[in-house]
């Protein structure tokens, strides 16, 4: 696969515009995000990252990277079921927010700062959509881990159910950035937030990504009436 194909939306940036603007963002969130995530997800997104966890089915002491750790929410939920758990991501406000007591690294994904076969599992929440290059952030995923490891990841997702989907986007598109506004001044943000879940291809267009970056047995399925996905897959 050379190149996966991506629903565009003209106004969302690419390339390093978006690895910039990206970073920006994340900087000036990492304060409120805790709180704004609690917010969108009306309490939810706690039960996510814990099935997303769940997924990864490995054996107690498992040394596991979070991917895009943000303030460490996924890090907290991988120390509680008894895994070893590490961090990246390369935002510094995000990092310097960080609540676990997790290590913590700044790397950027498309070039981890892990030795290959490393790692027994790597997860990854909400973070999918803002990676600039999948297909190259899913071949280092598969350097790092062992044969065998697996990989978990946690995103948005339209719903495939039109009532569903009305409902998705009044909440969405429509309340998310008026609270974003009134709760953390950065209403701007999770309107993009929310415009940039047009970057992910469908998910059975993730599925072969992952196949073809040297996974197996990969699988996806959705949560919350389809506004959620989860993406799994073992290492060849």
């Amino acid at each position: 696969m050379n190149q996966m194909s991506l629903r565009r939306d003209a106004s969302l940036p690419e390339g390093d515009e978006k690895r910039r603007s990206v970073e920006r963002m994340f900087n000036r969130l990492a304060p409120s995000y805790d709180r704004m995530n609690r917010v969108i997800s009306l309490g939810l997104d706690r039960g996510w990252r814990r099935h997303t966890v769940t997924e990864l089915g490995l054996s107690p002491g498992s040394l596991v990277l979070d991917l895009a750790c943000g303030t460490g929410d996924l890090c907290d939920e991988l120390d509680a079921v008894g895994y070893q758990p590490l961090g990246v991501d390369y935002s510094a406000g995000m990092l310097a927010a960080a609540h676990t007591r997790a290590p913590l690294v700044r790397g950027d994904a498309a070039q981890l700062p892990m030795r290959a076969g490393s790692l027994d599992g790597v997860i990854s929440g909400f973070a999918l959509r803002n990676f600039v290059e999948l297909t190259q952030v899913f071949g280092e995923i598969a350097r790092v881990l062992r044969p065998g490891g697996r990989f978990a990841a946690l995103d948005a997702a339209v719903p495939a159910n039109p009532l569903l989907r009305a409902g998705n986007a009044i909440w969405f598109r429509g309340a998310v950035p008026v609270l974003g506004r009134v709760l953390s001044r950065h209403g701007d943000a999770y309107s993009y937030l929310l415009r940039s879940t047009a970057y992910l291809p469908a998910a059975a267009v993730l599925a072969d990504a992952l196949g073809e970056a040297g996974f197996t047995d990969a699988r996806h399925h959705t949560l919350a009436g389809g506004s959620v996905l989860v993406l799994t897959g073992t290492r060849r």
